[in-house]
């Protein structure tokens, strides 16, 4: 960690207290913090609070139950740090300790690789949708038809995506979480379930595509010919030959039969019913 973060280890000498200032922070802590928290029970047995000695009733009966939570605890801290800091220095009674410190050499560490250095680490294995992590499917185009064993970084305060790494810790991608599609967008769903459904859908054959092109180098010409045609059949096709003067009356469904007559009888009658519809609400407004 400390080669990752560019951090220089330094050894103190033994028997040297003076060498150790972690040590001395450590006892200010202990004695200008903790002790002064409800839910201190003390490091040992010589340490424990009065409120847990024998016939101490009268310190049991001041004594309260609380237990700061883990929000609470950040910001008592930062607030002793600060009031900590504005102190003078025992070295240079002219200063307070924030600007000795500020004087001082410090090594730059990038916040996120400080991040991913704490985040915590999974073995996972690459499944058809993707990675399976917590009940949910995570998943990112750089994974698509890699098969093998990765590892996995995520910050439970932050689900909506993880990182992914490959066995030797080389950096893949940053899998999103694979969010449900409503199974009838077009018609029941909202704007933003279509816009979902088209996405995929989109992304879907852009996956499809881009395998049959790496197939393409080690296959005949005649199964590229072949290849090419499965390809272009997937394509959407138009609901409508564009050069045709019938009018057509048979159609999958109302949006199909909407952008039909827009284009080619935008006086029908039809047109403004079907504007006063929820379903028109729901996919065009």
């Amino acid at each position: 960690m400390y080669s990752k973060l560019g951090i220089e280890t330094v050894f103190a000498r033994p028997y040297n207290a003076r060498a150790k200032v972690i040590e001395r922070f450590f006892k200010e802590f202990q004695e200008g913090f903790e002790k002064l928290m409800p839910s201190y029970v003390g490091s040992n047995v010589t340490t424990k609070p009065a409120y847990m000695m024998r016939n101490e009733k009268f310190h049991k009966q001041l004594h309260n139950n609380y237990i700061p939570t883990i929000e609470e605890t950040i910001k008592m801290i930062d607030m002793w740090l600060s009031f900590k800091n504005s102190q003078s220095c025992p070295n240079a009674p002219d200063k307070n300790i924030v600007e000795v410190l500020a004087e001082r050499k410090t090594q730059n560490i990038d916040i996120n690789t400080l991040d991913d250095l704490m985040l915590a680490t999974e073995v996972k294995t690459i499944q058809r949708n993707g990675i399976r992590f917590l009940n949910c499917d995570y998943f990112d185009e750089r994974l698509y038809g890699f098969k093998s064993k990765v590892l996995i970084k995520y910050n439970l305060f932050d689900l909506t995506k993880i990182k992914v790494f490959t066995s030797k810790c080389e950096y893949l991608c940053t899998a999103e979480r694979v969010t449900e599609t409503h199974p009838m967008a077009k018609i029941l769903g909202n704007v933003k379930d279509f816009e979902d459904y088209k996405q995929k859908i989109v992304k879907q054959r852009q996956l499809k595509k881009k395998t049959v092109e790496s197939v393409k180098k080690y296959l005949a010409t005649e199964d590229i010919k072949l290849l090419e045609t499965q390809i272009e059949s997937t394509e959407i096709q138009m609901p409508f030959k564009t050069d045709s003067k019938r009018i057509q009356t048979l159609f999958k469904n109302n949006s199909e039969k909407y952008e039909y007559l827009i284009k080619n009888n935008p006086q029908d009658k039809w047109i403004a019913e079907f504007k006063q519809k929820k379903e028109f609400k729901l996919l065009y407004e």
